[in-house]
């Protein structure tokens, strides 16, 4: 099975680019945390209300709040790919730092990314 590319693009030879297995992961995750709710329409609940958070003041209680949404919507919309280990959301001057640790269940490896946003 190909796994398309995030963002959608097409590659050096005029195609669809593709992720392979460990990126495609990776932006799965990403996807999820920059889509908002209602964005999709077969799907309105797919999403975190993340992108609306960031706009917010930044302090300790924003990134708590931050870090109990995404890890409900990882385990509610990637249960099945990913075991989510444990989710950190740091307020660091202008940025929010959301770092994910996670298994792969189709691999079994430890992974981590790491997503940070400018306010």
């Amino acid at each position: 099975m190909t796994n398309f590319g995030f963002p959608f693009r097409l590659d050096g030879r005029g195609r669809t680019a593709g992720a392979d297995a460990d990126d495609h992961v990776k932006q799965l995750i990403e996807q999820l945390l920059f889509t908002s709710p209602g964005e999709r329409i077969n799907r309105p609940a797919f999403g975190t209300a993340v992108r609306q958070l960031v706009f917010s003041p930044l302090s300790d209680e924003i990134a708590s709040a931050t870090q109990f949404i995404i890890q409900g919507a990882l385990q509610q919309w990637l249960a099945d790919v990913i075991q989510v280990n444990a989710v950190e959301v740091r307020a660091v001057d202008s940025r929010l730092q959301v770092t994910v640790q996670y298994v792969v269940r189709r691999t079994q490896q430890r992974q981590v990314t790491q997503i940070t946003r400018e306010v």
